[in-house]
């Protein structure tokens, strides 16, 4: 069958003009991941900054025994509060490393995978994250169900949890 110019122009920029809506979804559904991790890395840090205050209040040697005892916990819990910190952080400048531009082919880290038991955006570990009303699955590569389709392709199939998919887009 022989395809005309206009024809395969028209083609060609139906294709394009459906590239750039998932390209833009894909920015969109970053953005509110950001958004989401920024909140994470606000509340870790103001409850650092509380913990460390509630460690400096009634630093008068009074009592020396059971304040130490409790400034010692509290420094341990400023600690742990540190390390869930830096790995909120971490998992921001993940999310800052995301080229939505970047046309991908298989599931990897940056692309969104349509399926038809949910969509994933593979970046970090967040969840559930509603976008325009639909509910993305935001996993980390090292997430049990990016395991059962990592490396796949559209129109390939993959099974998680004893239940069969089909991938139906990647972007």
């Amino acid at each position: 069958m022989w395809i005309g110019v206009n024809q395969r122009n028209s083609i060609e920029y139906k294709a394009e003009k459906m590239e750039e809506k998932k390209v833009e979804e894909k920015m969109r559904i970053l953005a509110e991941c950001i958004r989401l991790q920024k909140v994470t890395v606000e509340i870790t840090k103001k409850a650092m900054v509380e913990v460390q205050d509630s460690t400096n209040e009634g630093d008068d040697n009074t009592e020396e025994k059971l304040y130490n005892s409790y400034r010692e916990e509290m420094h341990n819990k400023r600690d742990m509060i540190a390390r869930q910190f830096d790995l909120a952080m971490d998992d921001l400048n993940q999310l800052n490393q995301i080229v939505t531009s970047k046309e991908y082919k298989r599931a990897e880290f940056g692309s969104v995978v349509e399926t038809d038991g949910g969509s994933y955006f593979i970046s970090i570990s967040l969840g559930q994250v509603k976008h325009e009303g639909k509910l993305i699955f935001a996993v980390s590569p090292l997430a049990p169900v990016y395991k059962a389709f990592e490396g796949k392709k559209t129109g390939d199939s993959f099974s998680f949890r004893d239940k069969s998919f089909k991938i139906k887009d990647i972007y």
